[in-house]
Order: structure tokens, then sequence, then C-alpha cells
């Protein structure tokens, strides 16, 4: 790949630093300096430099990433982390801001990524032609559907009634479609707005494991109060003091950038756009001016894949995931804002088929290579270091047990073996790793 792209034209057509190295001490830097820009952040050290830090940092492993950074939440927060570039205070230690105002310009737009991830989440719900956002049963099985379900979405599933999902599915759709239009108007309706959307994400953080999606659109819904709604909520706000005044420069180089994101993201409203597009093209690769829209197909069913290792070809033993659904008996957990993405891809590979996930084979190679880094994505080596002679990956469908069921095994879940999900790798008597099915070795 570096061959293929010369020279720094490399940085910005795929932005990583991973350009320069890609072994561990690369990464694990990367790791600590976003890290180390984070928790500078959170105490409110020069905060326009560390977004940009923590933005380089991002963007360099989810360029990197490939499959595993194809989510809308990266580009929800790469948007809002650019865009906070020019929200947040100057300064080393600016305090609050009150001498550094944020523009208006930058509050608009990150109101406005706001409200498109709402609004095109309705829309695409709508165009999708979803049977069941339309006869409003979309949430009746959505809490044992998602990526990685939790604890509280089994008793909201089991307990509550149809008449209850229903409601959900129609307020979700008013929600989305309606009521997020109030940001752009007077202060009383966004108050309004932000007392009625903060519950709804605050239920979905609680029944469910999105990553940082909610949290992330939660915290923007507080760009619709006010100082006026925060000192009414009884938070102290800073005395008025004069604005410093900022250099011409900025003031140009902030509007070009700020126009351009927005340009970027309202031209993808115009079909066939064609050269009109050219500006959004060439910022794609950075992903900060995105379209979004969440749902548009409900999952019917759950299915999980699970890999399984074994000497002989007759005892298969599972290697134990982390975070995913496996054993019945094991409580679903809350994870998030973590997102771990080897088990959200998983579920994702088993909407689908192993051809359009060839990482799933690739897995089954590592496993039986003993990789301590694949291992290090399962909760414990089933081997103990001394690597199968096969490994399979298998699909099975899962549900939540009824409450009926619970009580009498103590098991969450319920399953049924579908079959293989892929090819199998074996480990030849030459030590050669064979794909079933494949006349070449590893």
């Amino acid at each position: 790949v570096a061959q293929a792209i010369p020279g720094l034209s490399r940085f910005w057509r795929v932005p990583t630093l991973l350009w320069l190295d890609t072994g561990n001490p690369a990464l694990m830097a990367l790791v600590w300096g976003g890290l180390i820009a984070s928790v500078l952040l959170v105490l409110n050290v020069w905060p326009r430099m560390t977004i940009a830090l923590c933005l380089v940092t991002f963007v360099s492993f989810i360029a990197a990433a490939q499959d595993f950074a194809s989510y809308q939440s990266d580009g929800m927060l790469l948007e809002a982390g650019f865009l906070s570039l020019f929200f947040a205070p100057r300064g080393v230690r600016p305090g609050l801001g009150a001498a550094s105002p944020p523009s208006p310009a930058s509050l608009f737009l990150l109101r406005w990524e706001w409200f498109r991830i709402y609004f095109e989440s309705g829309v695409v719900k709508l165009l999708s032609g979803e049977v069941q956002w339309r006869n409003l049963t979309a949430m009746d099985h959505y809490y044992e559907n998602g990526p990685l379900p939790s604890w509280p979405g089994w008793y909201v599933q089991q307990y509550l009634p149809h008449g209850f999902h229903a409601a959900t599915a129609g307020l979700t759709l008013l929600l989305e479609l309606v009521v997020v239009w109030m940001v752009w108007l007077p202060r009383r309706f966004r108050v309004a707005c932000f007392l009625i959307v903060t519950p709804f994400q605050i239920g979905i953080i609680l029944t469910a494991n999105y990553a940082f999606l909610n949290y992330l659109v939660l915290v923007l819904g507080f760009l619709l109060l006010d100082d006026r709604a925060l000192a009414r909520a009884g938070l102290p706000l800073p005395s008025a003091v004069e604005a410093r005044p900022t250099p011409r420069w900025r003031v140009i180089g902030a509007a070009a950038a700020l126009i351009w994101i927005f340009y970027s993201t309202v031209i993808t409203y115009v079909p066939s756009a064609g050269l009109l597009a050219a500006p959004a093209r060439l910022i794609a690769q950075f992903r900060i001016a995105n379209q979004y829209g969440l749902f548009a197909v409900m999952t019917r069913a759950r299915y999980e894949i699970e890999f399984q290792g074994s000497r002989d070809g007759v005892t298969w033993v599972p290697y134990p995931f982390r975070y995913k659904p496996q054993d019945l008996q094991e409580r679903p957990g809350i994870y998030a804002p973590y997102q771990p993405r080897f088990d959200w891809n998983l579920w994702f590979a088993s909407l689908g088929s192993w051809q359009e996930n060839p990482w799933v084979v690739v897995t089954e190679v590592r496993l039986l290579e003993g990789s301590p880094d694949v291992l290090a994505l399962f909760r414990r080596d089933p081997f103990a270091g001394k690597p199968p002679q096969r490994v399979r990956a298998v699909l099975w469908q899962y549900w939540f047990t009824t409450s009926g069921e619970k009580r009498r095994t103590g098991a969450w879940w319920k399953r049924n073996l579908l079959g293989e999900y892929a090819p199998g790798a074996e480990r030849g008597a030459d030590g050669r790793i064979e794909i079933q099915g494949s006349s070449s070795g590893l």
C-alpha cells in the first residue's frame, strides 16, 4: 500500500500516523498519546490542542482499522471533535471560557450534527420500507437482537407488554422526525426539546450497549441549553468579562473550515450532485462530515458465531468470549461506552456470509498459530498455550429465555446450533495450516 501511495500524499488519502510505523511500540505510543490528551482535556488544560491530539490519534486508528472501523459512531465522534476545535475556548487554562466565548458558527454546526443524527435516522426508517417500523413492532425483540444486549434489556423485553414496545417505536419516530426540529426554534422550545430527548437517550444507555454513541448524542444535547437554563439548574456561571479579540486570520480560517464542513453535509441531500460534491469527497477520508441513519432495518433474529478448537476432530472446545453472549447462564453485561470491536464485528458478520467477512477465517488461522494478540481477544485460552489441531467457526441462534424459563433454569439465554459458519482450519502432518475446501497451505 505504501508503494502505491507515494510521498506525503498518503497522509491525506489515508490519514494515519501508522504510516510511520505499525509495530507494537508505535501502537502503544498512539494509545498513550490519546489517553494523556484525553485526561488533559478533562482537566481543561489547553483544550484546543488536546482536542486536536485526540483527533489525530483517533483518526489514525480509525483510518487503519478498516473492517473494524466502519461504525457510524466513529464518524459522529470525529465530526464532533473537529467542530469542537472551534467551539472550545482558547488558552492553556481557559477556565469556563468567559473571555473566549464559542463562535456562533461552531455552536450551530454542533447542533446541526445533533439534529442530523436524529432526523436522518428517522428518515431512513421510513425510506427503508421496514415493515416493523410501520406496524410498530420494531421494539418487540430489539433488546435481544442488538450487538451486545444488557441485563436491563432482558427485563424490559420480558416484563413489559407489546403496548409499551409499540408506544416506544411510535415515540422514536415522533421524536426523530418531529420533536428534534425544536432545536431551531426559540430557547423555550430548545429547553423543552432537551427535556424530552435526554430521558430517551438515558433509557437507551440503560437497556443496550451502543458503545459511546448515545453518550455522545446525550452530551451534544446539552448544547440546546443556554446560560440562563444552566443558572436555573443551580450551576455556577462565571462573571461576564470582556472577550479577547480574535486575530483576523483565525476568523477567516475558521470560517472557511466551518463553511466547508456545512457544505459537505448539505450536498449529500442533493441526488447526483456530481462535481458539486467534490469538496465533500475531498475530505471524506477524515470522516468529519457524514451522513447518518440508525436502525433503518431491524434484525429479525440473533445469531452468534463461536470459535471452537479440537485436537481429535471429535471433541470441540469453545473459545470463551469476553463480552458476547455465549454461556447461557451468564448475565448480559453493561459495557458502554466501551466498544469491544471484535465482538461487535462478529455480530455483524453473523448476519452475512463468511465470504463477506474473510477475517473470520483469518481468526481461525491465528488461533491455530496460537497468536497471543488474537487470544487476548478472548476471556482465556482453553488450550493453555498448546494450540489445537483444528479450529472452526459455528453459528448459533440465540433467544432470551422467558421469565418462567429463567426461574426454572437460571439461564438468561437459550440457543440452537445451525451449523458451521465458515470453512474450518486444520494443521496438517507437515505443520502447514490448511483451510477446508482450499488446496493452498499457510
